[in-house]
């Protein structure tokens, strides 16, 4: 069960927290987060095609043979 309330922080930096009905009583954990993260912007991943020369690993297949034998050394 999980409620969120915004909420305005006064001066004196205290809050009163009535809490519905619903939460039933007893032990509980309260967790407070008192700033949302920036969200970060995305860049399309279309924006690194083409960064690499086709010609930087030749040919795909040769290299992972190549990568792959070095594996068994």
């Amino acid at each position: 069960m999980s409620f969120t309330q915004t909420v305005e922080i006064p001066a004196n930096r205290r809050l009163v927290i009535d809490v519905p009905r619903e939460v039933p009583t007893g032990s509980v954990i309260l967790t407070f987060t008192p700033r949302e993260a920036p969200a970060v912007k995305k860049e399309p991943i279309s924006r690194f095609f083409d960064i690499l020369s086709p010609d930087t690993y030749g040919d795909g297949v040769a290299y992972q043979r190549k990568i792959r034998d070095e594996w068994d050394g």
